[in-house]
């Protein structure tokens, strides 16, 4: 169209983005080492493990190939310092566990701002309802605080 996105459409673009890319996870693309229950255990253990005194967690997910988590920050730890607390610990031990080295989680992350109570409640129910929407029975590593 050779103009600038407005913000809305920027907003819509990253929305469909974000769509197809949960559906291609979703359906089990990657790697799936989280599949494996010690390692989805190490993962969930990480995400509770400063619960409370860096983070307040209000719903988590783990599936096979990635993770959903909503929390809000305590003071002035930050998302960085959060996110790298979880991902360096994890990586750590589900490499120790697979006899690997390198790279475990990818570089980049997906946040989103919670603006108001109404997207609060709709994102804690999309992680929740993760694993059946992606036909996992039973699934263990899902969690919320209602």
């Amino acid at each position: 169209m050779n103009r600038t996105l407005t913000p809305s459409e920027r907003r819509k673009r990253d929305q469909l983005h974000a769509r197809r890319i949960e559906k291609t996870l979703d359906a089990g693309a990657g790697e799936c080492f989280l599949r494996n229950p010690a390692i989805g255990r190490i993962v969930a253990n990480a995400l509770k493990e400063f619960d409370g005194s860096r983070y307040w967690l209000f719903a988590w997910c783990v599936m096979p190939n990635h993770v959903h988590v909503l929390f809000q920050t305590i003071g002035k730890t930050s998302l960085a310092d959060i996110l790298h607390s979880w991902k360096s610990y994890s990586a750590k031990a589900a490499n120790h566990i697979l006899g690997r080295n390198g790279e475990f989680w990818q570089r980049e992350y997906h946040d989103h701002l919670i603006r108001d109570v109404a997207e609060f409640d709709r994102a804690g129910r999309y992680i929740v309802e993760n694993p059946s929407r992606a036909g996992l029975k039973n699934w263990p590593w899902v969690w919320s605080w209602k």
